[in-house]
């Protein structure tokens, strides 16, 4: 049974480094087709930065060493899709980029969020057996 378990873990943790690895290629797509201007391209940064960390704080957390640094991880991937969404925000409110062209994007952040949190709360569970 744990070998099962195992397995579909294996698999569960490749599928969530293609797609946080995917939401990076769009956010990078984001930016480069930001107008040049400074409001747009302070707030294309913010996103950047925030949007394509989400992956990287994805792949150390499957490196963890313990379950506390694993959840510990995990967090600060979820601080940074929150961060995400508020830069899709201002984006979008300040008429920079048309809310029709982030839907996607913020329907993605906001799945991830859901997986990271239940990830987070399985973990904490596991963690206090």
């Amino acid at each position: 049974m744990n070998v099962e378990r195992d397995k579909r873990n294996a698999k569960e943790n490749r599928d969530l480094r293609a797609r946080t690895k995917d939401f990076a290629l769009r956010i990078i797509r984001l930016y480069v087709s930001l107008p040049k201007t400074t409001e747009a391209q302070v707030m294309g940064r913010q996103v950047l930065r925030s949007g394509t960390s989400v992956g990287a704080h994805y792949r150390e957390a499957t490196r963890a060493r313990s379950v506390a640094e694993f959840v510990s991880k995990v967090e600060v991937g979820l601080q940074e899709l929150e961060e995400t969404v508020y830069w899709f925000e201002l984006l979008s409110d300040s008429g920079i980029v048309p809310e029709s062209r982030l839907v996607a994007l913020r329907d993605e952040a906001q799945e991830l969020i859901a997986i990271f949190v239940s990830s987070v709360k399985t973990a904490k569970k596991r963690q206090r057996r």
